[in-house]
């Protein structure tokens, strides 16, 4: 086997192309492990450290091998089929112990690392931010910027900083060597006053020669790198003035929502409330619960009371304009206005164009953006047409149907995904 190491050197802060691409890869992966965490997680520690996995086959450098091919010239006894400058088909290279091509090994060995709680937020919300952020009156809300901040012992592995882990192997290895290299540097000297003296000193050459021997052991024994040696890039988040916002939470509690159904909005919610605390500070948030009647609520009777009953979703808009109309709570000229709701799209027949007029006239006209998810396997009732018409005349109203558990990341990303300017 043949191996070509590139040594040209790169710019600051680069790093070739074919290890650019390799390191794309694995955050490929690592963030397909989270978005797949997030989904089978429970309510309970969503936002909690994960352990991640990577194949082993893909932790491998790109390298070249030497294969079969090229012009060869060899006589095979026996052969009847071919003559001089017939060309013959290469043939798959066979695993000498399984007898499989190279191909078909699976190679199922995982590497398997953690990533803190921070790292994985990260990673859970990178790219996310609130759609159509109006720039209003600058006032009490953070929002939060990564930037590096030095270096770190642990980290994930496409955080590692090759040159200064580089700096720290090499000191290390040069005062772990330095004695043993000045020792020996003395008893070649000496050996060399012994050898030049006669008569021989046998036994003192040999003794000598023994002690010389034994420290180049030694100072070959010193490991290029070791795991004291790696050093990771440390990022923190710094804090941002930004504008003032607010998140009104329309949950639909009632009988026709499920248990399943309850726990998918209940997941929706939850993302969304780790998103806006993990990238905004003091940003509010609105808990709103409805049935026939909608009522406001604090955080923990939003996830986990009981109380049930009929369907009018327009109860819970009508509640919203009612708390967005109070000047003293959410002045509209200084606070942008942003709202997402969960329900299983069961409604009154006759309620339903009445939530479509509320939105367009009274809601949305003062809304930055509105998201509406509808959690069922069935076909869409009135609710979701009306709705449809809605989306089709604004811009700051989105839609979307999660039918199962595995669907509320990814339409989670997809209302929340940063617009490339």
């Amino acid at each position: 086997m043949v191996q070509f190491i590139d040594r040209r050197l790169n710019g600051k802060n680069k790093s070739a192309v074919n290890r650019q691409r390799f390191l794309r890869r694995h955050k490929k992966q690592i963030k397909e492990s989270v978005a797949n965490a997030a989904n089978r997680r429970s309510i309970t520690n969503i936002d909690s450290c994960e352990d991640i996995s990577i194949p082993r086959r893909d932790i491998r450098e790109p390298i070249f091998r030497q294969g079969d091919g090229g012009t060869k010239e060899r006589i095979h006894p026996g052969n009847d089929q071919f003559v001089f400058g017939d060309k013959i088909k290469r043939s798959k290279t066979k695993d000498s112990d399984k007898g499989t091509t190279n191909s078909e090994i699976v190679d199922e060995d995982e590497f398997v690392f953690q990533i803190s709680k921070d790292e994985y937020l990260d990673l859970l919300f990178e790219n996310l931010e609130l759609p159509n952020f109006k720039n209003n009156q600058m006032n009490k809300m953070i929002k939060w910027k990564t930037h590096r901040a030095g270096f770190q012992t642990k980290g994930v592995p496409f955080n590692i900083s090759i040159i200064h882990s580089l700096q720290r192997s090499f000191a290390r290895r040069t005062a772990m060597s330095a004695n043993k290299k000045k020792k020996l540097s003395e008893l070649e000297i000496e050996l060399n006053k012994i050898q030049s003296i006669k008569p021989n000193q046998v036994d003192e050459e040999q003794r000598l020669k023994q002690e010389i021997e034994s420290l180049r052991k030694k100072i070959e024994s010193i490991p290029f790198i070791d795991t004291f040696d790696l050093r990771f890039k440390n990022y923190k988040r710094q804090p941002i003035l930004s504008n003032q916002a607010v998140m009104f939470c329309l949950m639909d509690v009632s009988g026709s929502m499920d248990k399943i159904t309850k726990d998918i909005a209940k997941r929706f919610y939850i993302l969304l409330y780790l998103f806006l605390t993990r990238t905004y500070k003091n940003v509010d948030v609105v808990f709103i619960r409805h049935h026939t009647q909608a009522k406001e609520v604090n955080e923990h009777d939003f996830f986990y009371s009981t109380e049930t009953g009929g369907t009018l979703v327009s109860s819970a808009l009508k509640l919203m304009q009612k708390i967005t109309q109070d000047t003293d709570r959410y002045p509209i000229a200084e606070w942008n206005i942003y709202a997402a709701q969960a329900s299983d799209g069961d409604n009154w027949a006759d309620d339903s164009p009445n939530c479509r007029e509320l939105l367009l006239k009274k809601l949305l006209p003062n809304c930055q953006y509105y998201s509406y998810i509808e959690i069922t396997k069935r076909p869409h009732q009135t609710l979701w047409h009306e709705y449809e018409k809605v989306e089709q005349s604004s811009n700051n109203f989105a839609m979307k149907n999660i039918k199962t558990v595995d669907d509320i990341f990814p339409i989670f990303r997809e209302l929340f995904k940063k617009e490339i300017t």
